[in-house]
């Protein structure tokens, strides 16, 4: 209606009157045919497409993947959005003019055997008996109806090409949901590193407290300590993992998160697993706080995978050695453990060290992991060049 009233006022003025009047047909379709490229104008604009496909699902039962909920930003995006607005807005004058129109000459023609002024005024049947007035009535309020059915099928039908998702809005949402994947991926290998370490750790730290709990107090009071230690940390980590969850992604920044341990809690980390009672001997760099932040939670999450695995499939009483080296722009770990034969013939690989290959793959490295001539040895590379 606001784009009619303009063209009727402009079509009007460039034939010397006010407005186009109503008796006017040719002045009508004048300003009917004016309107359109003004709301194609209209169209035009970005958010008409998100407010065009929520009135395409309330009304259309269009299905939801055929639309696109963002606004257009490609020119191709919004001429095609401009197209629909421009359709939508063309069929609709048509259909509400039929409403407003057939109603009030629906009365008439039924009025006309009935009432004498409606016969003397020109408006009722004019052609043959006056009774054929009602029929023609009747059959004239089919007229909004068919095309209002009419307008939504042909709407329907077009929704999905003027409306659709372009190969840059594919894209966009494929991207979209390639990052929340990811997050998902980072958040599951952040719980099953830390809390699967956690749970290894004190399991084995609780019984070997258990078996020496008679003839060794002073052990079990230091693998009490070290459970204490270690469920406080896993908590720790827990809460921030859970509490990245429950912030949204845009507003979850790494500063709002709880800071993960790098290789300078890596003392702390080889005492709790030697108060479970396993032997490890480790090399390490002298300066462990010197590399760059990503590559140190990177390595530190992989020795300390490395270190739950040892524990869960090796025997306490079998060495472990950790050698964390650095050259130039490569870190290498290399976790070696002595396994018993059964074991070693049952690790085939799982969360854990899919996980390690995963968090590897971040910064550009790799991580191997199979049975050598000491038991079971994971190696892994991580540049250095590039990490934060």
């Amino acid at each position: 209606m606001p784009f009619f009233l303009l063209s009727s006022v402009l079509v009007g003025l460039a034939t010397g009157a006010a407005s186009v009047p109503v008796a006017d047909v040719p002045g009508q379709l004048a300003a009917y045919a004016l309107a359109l490229p003004c709301a194609a104008l209209v169209g035009l604009s970005p958010p008409v497409r998100p407010l065009s496909v929520a009135a395409v699902r309330a009304l259309g039962g269009v299905a939801a993947d055929r639309l696109a909920d963002t606004p257009a930003r490609s020119p191709s995006a919004r001429r095609r959005a401009a197209g629909w607005f421009t359709l939508h807005t063309g069929l609709g004058a048509l259909v509400s003019g039929a409403t407003l129109a057939v109603p009030p000459a629906t009365v008439v023609l039924v009025a006309t055997p009935f009432s004498a002024a409606v016969r003397g005024s020109g408006l009722g049947w004019p052609l043959g008996s006056p009774w054929l007035g009602p029929v023609a009535g009747l059959l004239l309020l089919t007229v909004p109806v068919g095309a209002a059915a009419g307008a939504g099928r042909v709407l329907a039908r077009c929704a999905p090409v003027l409306l659709g998702p372009s190969p840059a809005d594919r894209l966009a949402a494929a991207e979209e949901r390639a990052e929340r994947l990811a997050v998902r991926n980072r958040l599951a290998r952040e719980l099953h590193d830390a809390v699967g370490h956690a749970l290894s750790a004190v399991t084995l730290q609780a019984g070997a407290a258990r078996r020496v709990l008679d003839h060794d107090p002073g052990f079990v009071r230091e693998a009490l300590a070290a459970i204490e230690t270690t469920t406080r940390d896993a908590v720790a980590e827990l809460d921030a993992v859970l509490g990245t969850l429950r912030e949204d992604a845009e507003d979850a920044g790494p500063e709002r998160r709880a800071p993960a341990p790098t290789l300078a809690a890596l003392p702390t980390l080889l005492a709790h697993v030697r108060a479970a009672g396993a032997e490890v001997a480790a090399h390490l760099p002298e300066d462990l706080e010197g590399l760059p932040a990503s590559a140190s939670r990177e390595a530190y999450r992989i020795v300390q995978e490395g270190l739950s695995n040892a524990l869960r499939y090796a025997a306490l009483d079998l060495p472990i050695r950790l050698d964390v080296t650095r050259r130039d722009e490569e870190l290498t770990i290399t976790l070696t453990n002595a396994v018993p034969g059964p074991a070693r013939r049952g690790r085939t690989g799982g969360r854990g060290l899919r996980g390690m290959a995963e968090r590897a793959a971040l910064l550009g490295g790799t991580v191997e992991a199979g049975p050598c001539a000491d038991g079971w040895r994971v190696a892994a590379r991580l540049p250095l060049r590039g990490a934060r």
